[in-house]
């Protein structure tokens, strides 16, 4: 994968950058209540200009290194203080001191957010953040405090309204799996992109079964950073990038803070999320159980989850950190299956399966432990591990239509994922010509033990997760594999400021994969009359070692002090999956020599803020495939199935943008207690089939691709009452690479044809008052009926339709 012209294109804006000097200062200073004149510990002191942030020590005191002459302005944030503002002249060793005014009134709702977004605004383009580098990439950030909107039942329409280009699964199951997608990414499971919370992997296995199962409560989140295609190289190969679930933080002036949260809803929607936290000295804490329990608005659909969380930490000095931490996670959910065409818009609450269960059981394992060596260097290092599994039961024959044989045996999956790694970084800040680059250095092992077994269940309706194999020992399909896979990666960054305005960073990720596949399977035959004609046991074993180069390059251009034009490139890279190699399924086949997918990523655009009046993410964005994992249909024992192979070479580019507004500011400045913002998200994307071995495939268009995806919506607020209104709509898609058209009469599958255009409004509200907060809204607020996916596999076959006019109300308080 690597050129030698890449290495040439590297090595000379290396030694373009040895060429640079400039001279250095430094910019220190004490951070102090205006009240009491202590000192003020952990304010953070943001340069606007370059991003960096320092912290102050326990004496309030803080320094910037090597700044070189100039104007900046410099921004201090604390809690329970004002924040402080202030422009710097720096044309030599300079020392400054500040004085922050306690909030001593009790602040309204909307002046809480505002504050919020501001200290979002001006920190969420930081080039740098503790041991990664986000310079020159995609970056996009949800901060959860200001979201206005169902967070008990994690709508991720809504929570990730102003992520560019998402294409999202709506199951209404409450939330409990994530499913989106973008730039023609398979949304199931999120798949396509590396899944973390707190800077660890929480999905079944990163490269042989890449979904995840389980996604963290919006309530327990501060931040949700979603970093495209550029972010593979730190993070790992994938299309999609990195999506990372930062968890709130423990209280630091509290030993104890409890927090409640108790949410009704639509269809017996209920849920109840309480968090503890705190800190006590050098320790801290901070922990949550999570309970959903629901109806589901088809027949067939109830589920029930228990999720608990706890992170303690130890700070056994101003440089030195550990944190470790635990993720329990327990749903039991039915089923109701697909539908055909003719039964959605016949009638899309009907569901005639029920004896369809899925069951998910997740332990996550991670220990932290951070290392400042210096004001210039930082150390982490991440030990994770997960014991997990997840069972699926059910009657799926590729005929929706088709009534459950009561009688008969379901079909059971059982898949067990026992996996550990670790992943170490370290940071370093040097003078380059007396300019100052960022190295970033890395290295991960990843060790995953996994077993899948196929076979009967039971026949009854209960969710028995038990195979039944000595009862149906002619279920025709049955299977047992282990799948062990190991990867060494090694990879590393660096930025290259070759001007006050203009910075370079080329990247390289360089991996060791080993995927392997131990089994066996029945080949059973039956007569007509269910007699058996064959039935043997074949071993299937496989192993597949590769190792490749990917390289990147990154860049950014500083406009202004809040304006900045960036690009970037990546190589890409995406395994094939142990489902790919040796799960039988009804509804499709895997052709034997399917191989992995290659490709890049590509972005370019312009981004800012002007004067917390207008906030934009302009770009153009261009992905390539090549030997690009699809579906088509085929003939196969008289009737058309699906066929899962490398369909061919693919091209997909498209327009993304992000615009926001501040009604309030520009029209009302002196409007304290109000709040109007107003935000468009449309993403524009075109895409083709450049190549392909496979009948009418070449000229179509990629699967999973809207060519407009438009949201937009308005928030405002009048003191400690807050609303906002959201309308979100995405154009008709193809599920396959066929393009296989919709036929609204179709009365038998429903797993081919495109997914219709769609429009949806949502409007929610919430009201603070003292410890209290009451939140209330209504999602699909015009009643639509419509549908996200096709599935071939569970929850399906078939249709699966989106949830209809539902409405939520949460009530809260903090203690």
């Amino acid at each position: 994968m690597i050129k030698s012209k890449d290495f040439k294109f590297m090595t000379f804006f290396f030694f373009m950058s040895m060429t640079l000097a400039y001279a250095q200062h430094s910019f220190s200073g004490r951070i102090t209540s205006a009240t009491t004149g202590n000192p003020i510990e952990k304010a953070e002191v943001y340069n606007t200009a370059s991003g960096e942030v320092e912290k102050t020590n326990a004496n309030g005191e803080f320094v910037f290194t090597d700044m070189k002459e100039g104007n900046y302005i410099f921004v201090v944030f604390a809690e329970t203080f004002q924040i402080y503002e202030t422009e710097v002249e720096i044309n030599s060793t300079l020392t400054k001191n500040f004085e922050l005014k306690e909030l001593t009134e009790e602040l309204s709702a909307v002046v809480i957010t505002q504050r919020k977004e501001r200290v979002f605004a001006l920190r969420k383009l930081k080039p740098v953040e503790g041991t990664a580098i986000y310079a020159g990439k995609k970056t996009e950030s949800v901060l959860i405090d200001k979201v206005t909107g169902n967070l008990a039942a994690n709508n991720a329409r809504q929570i990730y309204s102003q992520v560019v280009g998402l294409n999202i699964y709506d199951n209404g199951d409450a939330g409990l799996q994530l499913n989106i997608g973008g730039r023609g990414l398979d949304p199931n499971r999120s798949q396509n992109f590396n899944t973390r919370q707190n800077g660890y992997d929480i999905s079944a296995d990163v490269l042989g079964y890449p979904e995840s199962y389980y996604t963290p409560p919006p309530e327990a989140l501060q931040e949700i950073q979603v970093i495209r295609g550029a972010a593979s190289l730190q993070y790992g190969t994938q299309f999609g990038g990195l999506i990372n679930f930062k968890f709130k933080k423990p209280n630091p002036n509290k030993k104890i803070e409890l927090v409640s949260r108790e949410s009704l809803g639509s269809y017996d929607m209920f849920t109840s999320f309480n968090s503890l936290s705190g800190t006590l000295g050098n320790f801290s804490y901070y922990t949550y159980y999570n309970y959903k329990t629901g109806n589901g608005f088809r027949d067939n659909s109830g589920y029930d989850s228990h999720n608990a969380f706890a992170h303690v930490a130890y700070q056994f000095s101003e440089n030195t950190k550990l944190a470790i931490e635990y993720t329990f996670l327990d749903y039991l959910a039915q089923q109701p299956g697909g539908l055909t065409d003719a039964q959605f818009y016949e009638n899309p609450d009907y569901s005639n399966r029920e004896r369809n269960w899925f069951k998910v059981n997740w332990n996550l394992f991670a220990a932290k432990f951070t290392h400042s060596f210096s004001s210039k260097t930082d150390f982490s290092f991440n030990l994770f591990g997960l014991s997990a599994s997840r069972k699926a039961l059910g009657f799926r024959d590729n005929r929706a239509d088709l009534p459950d044989d009561t009688t008969a045996p379901r079909e059971l999956l059982i898949d067990q994922f026992e996996n550990w790694g670790l992943e170490t970084r370290i940071l370093t800040r040097y003078d380059l010509g007396e300019q100052e680059s960022v190295l970033l250095l890395g290295a991960k092992f990843y060790d995953a033990h996994n077993n899948q077994q196929q076979g009967p269940g039971s026949a009854g309706f209960d969710a028995n997760f038990d195979l039944q194999t000595e009862t149906f020992p002619n279920y025709s399909r049955q299977s047992d594999f282990k799948f062990p896979n190991q990867n060494l990666a090694f990879f590393g960054e660096n930025i290259f400021r070759l001007s006050d305005r203009l910075s370079l960073t080329p990247g390289f990720r360089l991996e060791l994969i080993n995927t392997s596949s131990e089994g066996e399977y029945k080949k059973i035959v039956l007569d007509n009359a269910d007699n058996v004609l064959l039935n043997e046991t074949l071993s299937d074993d496989r192993d597949f070692d590769r190792s490749f180069i990917l390289l990147g390059l990154g860049g950014t251009y500083q406009l202004g002090k809040r304006h900045e034009i960036y690009a970037n490139y990546s190589q890409n890279y995406r395994s094939v999956t142990f489902n790919d190699i040796r799960t039988v399924n009804p509804v499709f086949v895997v052709d034997a020599d399917i191989k992995d997918e290659e490709g890049y990523t590509t972005d370019v655009g312009l981004r800012g803020n002007l004067n917390q009046l207008f906030s934009y993410d302009l770009s153009l964005f261009g992905l390539g495939y090549q030997d690009r994992i699809g579906e088509v249909f085929i003939e196969s024992g008289g009737q058309a199935v699906r066929k899962r192979g490398n369909i061919g070479d693919a091209f997909i580019y498209g327009v993304e943008s992000f615009i926001e507004f501040n009604f309030k500011k520009a029209f009302f400045t002196e409007a304290k207690d109000y709040r109007w913002t107003g935000f468009l998200n449309t993403a524009f994307t075109n895409s083709e089939y450049t190549s392909s071995q496979a009948v009418n495939v070449e000229g179509n268009e990629v699967e999973f691709i809207p060519k407009v995806n438009l949201k937009t919506g308005t928030s405002f607020g009048y003191k400690n009452f807050l609303g906002s209104l959201q309308y979100t709509y995405l154009s008709k898609q193809f599920s396959d690479a066929t393009n296989a058209p919709q036929n609204i009469n179709d009365t038998q599958r429903g797993i081919e044809g495109e997914i219709p255009a769609y429009g949806i409004l949502d409007l929610s509200f919430s009201y603070t008052y003292k410890r209290f907060k009451l939140e209330a809204g209504i999602n699909n607020l015009l009643d639509n009926s419509y549908f996200t996916r096709r599935a071939t596999g569970y929850p399906g076959p078939g249709i699966i339709p989106a949830q209809p006019v539902s409405w939520y109300t949460s009530l809260q308080i903090k203690i």
